[in-house]
Parts: C-alpha cells; sequence; structure tokens
C-alpha cells in the first residue's frame, strides 16, 4: 500500500484502488449513464497497465489558446425548478462559457434531462461543449449528481477512465466522481493529461470524509495510472485553512486561500487542490467568478442562480508546461473513441 491507515482507514479504497503485481485489483464503479461510449472497467486482475497507454488519434485537433481554464461550481439544487426560469439558465450558461471544463455539483432531479437541456443553451451561440454525468448518490430520498461539461473543441476525454469510488463502508455521502481529460492539441503525445475528481462533501461529515479524500488522492497519485497529474475540485464545505487532514498530504495545496466562495461572502467552500510541484502546468492564474459583478446582478438575482460560485485555476495545454516541449512527468494519451461523447 501506498499509504499509512488512519482510523479512518476503509475498505472503500482496498477495494476500488488495491494494488500490486498480483491479487485484487480494482474498478471504478461502472453504473453510470456516460455520454458516449458505455463505461468499462479502468482496470481490472493485477492493477493498471502503465507501460501501454492507449494513443489518441494524430489529428487530436489544434487548442484554440495555450491554456486551459478548469472551474468548479456547485449550482445550488440544479433541477426542474432552476431550469425552468430562462434568465437564471442563461446565466448558468454564459458562466459555464467563461471555462473550459466546469466540474458541477448538487445536480438534484430525477429528470436525466436537466444537464442535456443546460449544455443544449450553453451551446446555443454555436459551442461545441459536451457532458460527462455521474450516478444520483446519496443516503436520503434527496439525491444528487455530479458531472463535467467540457469544451470538446479545447480538450478530449476517455471514456475508459470514467467512474466514482466503490464506498462499501459508506463513508463517503457522495463518493467522488472522476474522469481523465487531455487538452486538445495539434500534438495529442505532448499535451496536458489529468485525472479530475469531483467533490461535495457532507457539512455534516467534514472531518472524516476530508481523511478520506486524503487517501483517495494519495491512492490515485501513486498507483500505476501513467499519470500523476490529479487535481481534486469541488465544495469541500471547508476553507483552505480547514482542510485538515487534506493539508497533511505532502505538497497538496488549495488555490483559492480563504477567499468567500458563497454569494453572500461569508464562507469559503470551495476549491481546487493539487500538488503545484507534479501539475506543474498550473500557470499561477486562479480566482473566484463573481456572479454579481460579472453580470451586474443584485444579491437577490445571484442567489437565484447559486448560493455558491465558481472557482478556477488555468493551466498550459502542454504537459510539464512546455510548449510542445518534453514531458518532466508521466504522459497518458486519449483514444480517438474520447471524442465521441454527448
Amino acid at each position: 500500500m501506498f499509504f499509512k491507515p488512519t482510523k479512518y482507514a476503509f475498505a472503500i479504497l482496498i477495494a476500488a484502488f488495491l494494488l500490486g503485481g498480483g491479487g485484487l485489483g480494482g474498478w471504478l464503479k461502472p453504473d453510470l449513464p456516460i455520454a458516449g461510449s458505455i463505461v468499462r472497467m479502468l482496470f481490472g486482475g493485477s492493477g493498471p497497465d502503465s507501460t501501454s497507454p492507449r494513443t489518441a488519434s494524430a489529428s487530436a485537433g489544434g487548442a484554440a489558446g495555450e491554456t486551459l481554464r478548469i472551474a468548479s461550481f456547485n449550482i445550488q439544487v440544479l433541477g426542474t425548478s432552476k431550469m425552468g426560469k430562462p434568465e437564471v439558465v442563461a446565466t448558468l450558461s454564459e458562466i459555464i462559457r467563461q471555462f473550459d471544463v466546469v466540474a458541477i455539483q448538487e445536480i438534484r432531479s430525477k429528470d436525466p434531462e436537466i444537464i442535456p437541456r443546460l449544455v443544449k443553451q450553453v451551446n446555443a451561440e454555436g459551442g461545441n461543449y459536451k457532458f460527462v454525468i455521474g450516478p444520483r448518490l446519496g443516503r436520503t430520498v434527496s439525491k444528487e449528481q455530479y458531472a463535467y461539461v467540457f469544451d470538446a473543441n479545447r480538450v478530449l476525454y476517455n471514456p475508459d477512465s470514467v467512474g466514482t469510488v466503490l464506498d462499501p463502508s459508506d463513508v463517503l455521502h457522495r463518493e467522488p466522481f472522476f474522469v481523465q481529460f487531455l487538452a486538445r492539441t495539434d500534438q495529442p503525445e505532448k499535451a496536458f493529461s489529468f485525472w479530475l475528481v469531483n467533490i461535495h462533501t457532507d457539512p455534516d461529515e467534514v472531518p472524516q470524509e476530508l481523511a478520506a479524500l486524503a487517501q483517495v488522492y494519495s491512492i490515485m497519485k501513486n498507483t500505476r495510472f501513467a499519470e500523476d497529474d490529479v487535481i481534486l475540485l469541488g465544495d469541500f464545505n471547508a476553507a483552505a485553512s480547514e482542510m485538515l487532514p487534506l493539508g497533511q498530504v505532502p505538497g497538496l495545496q488549495t488555490v483559492i486561500a480563504n477567499q468567500p466562495t458563497n454569494t453572500r461572502l461569508t464562507k469559503s467552500y470551495d476549491n481546487l487542490l493539487f500538488d503545484q510541484a507534479t501539475v506543474n502546468e498550473f500557470t499561477g492564474s486562479s480566482g473566484v467568478y463573481s456572479i454579481q459583478d460579472r453580470h451586474g446582478m443584485k444579491l437577490e438575482q445571484a442567489l437565484e442562480v447559486s448560493d455558491h460560485l465558481p472557482v478556477w485555476a488555468e493551466f498550459s495545454v502542454w504537459e510539464s508546461g512546455l510548449g510542445g516541449g518534453a514531458s518532466g512527468g508521466r504522459v497518458a494519451t486519449l483514444p480517438a473513441s474520447s471524442d465521441a461523447s454527448r
């Protein structure tokens, strides 16, 4: 194992990620409606094979710029009621178009068309955004989904590397949903590839869930995934100064340093975390997107959109931040079929 179990050690992680030359293997729960191909096991048997990554087509397409903006947005109770407000949907669509990938939390509806309808509106001005959505999660009747909405002209996703953490011990209320992405460039073998891990902690169980997430991160980063760029993002229900035990993971840092991330500007809940020594594609640019300022809204209007603000960080499209240069870290390229998402 690559970590020392704490009092919050779980069957969840051992079941999902056990490594080694033999023995159990693991998987990412393939039970979700995914745009494009049916989700398959990420790895099995003796664990992932880092020596033979899949390759993208030679013409993966040129990126529109040299950087990617990756955001997290808790769209408070995103469901039929919110989607029934045209002015709110228009604002959400405009916000999403500011970013290349948006990790969304708190989709709360049994209607499977909520995200497709939102993405259709995002693309109303000629965009090419697509989405990947996870299963409905939660212990109560009020279940939630995670999703990623992304500009398919800027990034690809790997349909073989999509899933949720298996949690038989039920430590996490809403198990993280993660996907591997690759920046679209004219040199896909040198493009930035990365894991995004979408998170929404239970506000009543923050300490134990942060302990779980510390282990999720450490195991993902140290496995033989042929990819060491791992970015946690979402609604942690904790400020940067309250991130222990995540803050004890060597190298793991927040990019939002105790700035308010709720719409009322009273709390800091949302963030992106990664090891900046490993994810050195990070340009140093990040921030909190002000709905009121950017859209000329009063507080009451902004609260109709969400009680959270989007948070974001910017990354080079080139692995290790070198424009078309050699990589300083592990690189995993993605299959051409990853362009077939919805």
